[in-house]
């Protein structure tokens, strides 16, 4: 079975995964990215105090390179 990387990129750096999940399709590794990438952007949320744009990424790559990108990008705007 394949092994896929899911690589964490937000604007501040970009964390390689070392160890990798194995997968049979590409719809499952694309529900692991979105479901990663939903958990980083909570946590980004809860742990803010400041901020009014944020983008944020999973990269995944499989040993022969690049699969998929799952981006998700988020603004906050208040008006007081």
């Amino acid at each position: 079975m394949p092994v896929y990387f899911f690589d964490l990129r937000d604007e501040d750096a970009l964390l390689l995964d070392e160890e990798g999940l194995e997968f049979s399709n590409l719809r499952d590794v694309q529900e692991e990215a979105a479901k990663s990438l939903a958990d980083m952007a909570r946590d980004a949320v809860h742990g803010a105090h400041h901020f009014s744009t944020r983008c944020m990424a999973i990269e995944v790559r499989d040993a022969a390179g690049p699969v998929m990108q799952v981006r998700f990008n988020f603004e906050v705007t208040r008006w007081q």
